[in-house]
């Protein structure tokens, strides 16, 4: 498996998270995971920032937001220029999905964990 360089946005390290578990997951899996959260933290080795870090060679931005928080963050996904954006159950939204294909990006909306779990990611 190769190696996807990862951004959880929305991370969190509250054990009952969805992010909390994708962090491990990915890990897990030998991806190389970074994170940004509202509060500074860490999961599985992986430092929560809570800042709009300009991260390089990110290949999957995994999104823990829902849509009204996701437009702080528009900017600055695209660009970090990622081959996609994973859009997790309740973190739909098209106006995002037309700005991500309008500048290349892919955009898949699914669960993170399910990917994981059945080899699709």
């Amino acid at each position: 498996m190769k190696n996807k360089k990862t951004l959880v946005l929305g991370a969190s390290a509250n054990p009952a998270r969805y992010s909390y578990m994708a962090i491990n997951r990915l890990t897990g899996n030998d991806h190389s995971v970074v994170a940004i959260g509202q509060k500074e933290s860490e999961v599985a080795g992986v430092k929560i920032q809570t800042k709009q870090v300009p991260f390089t060679s990110i290949d999957t931005v995994t999104l823990y937001l829902n849509p009204q928080r996701q437009r702080d963050y528009y900017n600055y996904i695209i660009g970090l220029q990622p081959k996609r954006v994973i859009f997790n159950p309740g973190t739909e939204n098209p106006e995002f999905y037309q700005l991500l294909r309008a500048n290349s990006i892919q955009v898949e909306v699914a669960c993170t964990l399910v990917m994981l779990a059945t080899n699709q990611y």
